[in-house]
């Protein structure tokens, strides 16, 4: 690989570890800020007021999509980028100073809100930005397996930021860790954000953008709003939202309330296997480059209906191991479904309405099924007083994803400028050659 290609890489893929460190700590964080920001005798109303607090910032991701996305598609990708890692990194250190409930009274949730709510709204441009500029810079045979490196960079974070917290509370104790020392892991955040900003600062626009806006622009919101990709992405996205966030935001805090393993049991285990989803993302990428995105999408569907029950049940019998096989199950499932997602996704929209197209469909489908999972996981287990009661959700979620794929066109290899909008059209009535294809 060229010099130039890894500065992109990594110069991309470290605002993507950025974005999702700042985005994830909060949720590993989970119990801390209960007890700072939500006090409460009722632990359960504690938890679910912190996670309703990590689903408003997904409120805020589609109106930040929107924004970042039409000023990437009009003004260029690395400009924005600069700017959205550089406001995700000082929402983070922010979070790390705010003082708590105890201190300021109600002011402090309030102005947690609202440091979530600009945490989600550049969110919501960067992973998409990202996405389209390292796809346009990827060789053609290699379009997956480039977005899913990048998809990578979005799944170790929650590892690192994991064994931060684990050692912070070897050596500081529970109770201080909780006090004060919870603050560390958000103050950390503020310094990558300064390093994203730095790796960023030599990176140039890639030429099939430049191409693409050589002659005149349309306003990319009104362009995309008549793209059947828009409700394709959604649906497509729901699954990898769902069980991203599943891993990502609701295992630990699962692991500890409701299977009451230990700390550092929940901690590394959920570290370890975010850190072997993050290393078969780019494998199953490559999957997706040599058989087609399809193909792939397909087994990862079938794989979370087939195992989530299981990784459920495997986990909650209360040891260390069965959390590990149980996250690792999951953790496959995530990898083999993202793995293929991350490219068709971006794929689906041509290049002058690609980041506005991909951060609105892409940050609704965040929203509406990624952000509130691990709220509605809490609830449903509160509610029916079953530990395996979040499989339903998960199960739902992966059915409506194979359902969709029937409808969905196979994007391996489409010249990026051009729209699918002429596939899509074909798309359903080759609905049952499809099938066949995939039973064989």
């Amino acid at each position: 690989m060229s010099n130039i290609n890894s500065r992109r890489l990594i110069g991309g893929g470290f605002g993507a570890l950025v974005e999702w460190y700042d985005f994830l700590v909060y949720g590993l964080s989970a119990p801390a800020i209960a007890a700072n920001f939500f006090p409460s005798s009722n632990r359960t109303a504690a938890m679910l007021s912190t996670f309703a607090v990590f689903g408003v910032a997904f409120l805020a991701r589609p109106i930040g999509g929107a924004l970042f996305g039409y000023l990437g598609d009009r003004y260029g990708r690395i400009r924005i980028l600069s700017w959205t890692v550089l406001a995700m990194g000082a929402s983070t250190l922010l979070t790390g100073l705010l003082p708590t409930t105890q201190a300021i009274g109600i002011a402090a949730p309030a102005l947690l809100v609202v440091l979530r709510l600009v945490q989600g709204s550049c969110a919501g441009g960067e992973t998409s930005g990202c996405l389209s500029y390292i796809l346009e810079c990827a060789p053609r045979d290699r379009r997956a397996v480039w977005t899913a490196v990048i998809g990578a960079f979005g799944f170790v974070p929650s590892a690192i930021a994991a064994l931060i917290i684990f050692g912070l509370q070897a050596k500081m104790g529970g109770e201080d860790y909780i006090a004060y020392g919870w603050r560390i892991p958000f103050l950390v955040g503020g310094l990558l954000g300064g390093i994203g900003i730095w790796l960023r600062r030599n990176l140039s626009d890639p030429e099939e953008y430049s191409q693409a806006h050589a002659g005149k622009q349309e306003n990319p919101i009104l362009s995309v709003a008549s793209k059947k990709s828009l409700v394709n992405v959604i649906l497509l996205v729901a699954l990898q939202a769902t069980g991203a966030y599943m891993m990502q935001g609701y295992m630990y805090s699962y692991l500890l309330q409701v299977v009451k393993i230990s700390v550092g049991a929940a901690l590394l285990t959920n570290a370890a296997t975010l850190t072997l989803l993050a290393v078969l993302l780019p494998v199953c990428g490559h999957f997706a480059d040599r058989y087609g995105r399809k193909p792939v999408l397909f087994a990862g569907a079938i794989w979370f209906l087939i195992t989530t029950y299981p990784a459920f049940l495997v986990a909650s019998t209360g040891t260390v191991a069965g959390a590990f096989l149980g996250q690792t199950l999951l953790a496959i499932g995530v990898a083999v479904y993202a793995g293929a997602n991350f490219a068709v996704t971006v794929e689906l929209f041509p290049t002058s309405m690609r980041q506005t197209g991909h951060a609105i469909a892409y940050n609704l489908s965040f929203a509406l099924f990624g952000g509130f999972a691990p709220f509605v996981s809490t609830l449903l287990v509160a509610e029916t007083g079953s530990s395996l009661s979040p499989t339903l959700l998960l199960m739902a979620v992966s059915l409506l994803a194979f359902i969709t794929l029937f409808f969905t066109p196979e994007t391996k290899g489409i010249r990026l400028r051009d729209s699918v909008d002429s596939i899509e059209s074909t798309s359903v009535s080759s609905l049952g050659k499809a099938a066949n294809k995939f039973t064989r």
